[in-house]
């Protein structure tokens, strides 16, 4: 794991290994709203109306096609909920699932209006 770096800093890498226990605990800490659902890594994050959920799952989408990690989506009228796993770990958490949730919380923390 590299450590040099807060998570929204780092970059994801093809083929991150899958994460024990341990190091999920302690990177938990670093994305205070997110919380570990069997094997994902989920948030739910709410907004004024759905222009303002699409504004922000547009840029979600932006930020996750450059670093080549994609969640799962549930959008609705005022709100979005994001789920990671890594496929390439065997459906576990991996480092590229914290660095993700770390960049979208920067996301949601910078958007207009916030």
């Amino acid at each position: 794991m590299n450590t040099a770096l807060p998570l929204n800093e780092r970059h994801c890498s093809h083929g991150a290994a899958a994460l024990d226990d341990a190091a999920v605990a302690s990177l938990l800490p670093q994305v205070p709203d997110w919380h570990v659902d069997g094997n994902r890594l989920v948030r739910e994050f709410l907004f004024r109306d759905y222009h303002e959920t699409i504004e922000f799952v547009n840029a979600l989408a932006f930020m996750v096609h450059r670093e080549d990690h994609h969640p799962d989506l549930q959008v609705a009228y005022r709100r979005c909920t994001a789920a990671w796993t890594t496929h390439s770990a065997g459906h576990r958490l991996s480092e590229n699932d914290f660095i993700c949730a770390a960049k979208a919380d920067a996301l949601y923390a910078g958007r207009a209006g916030a």
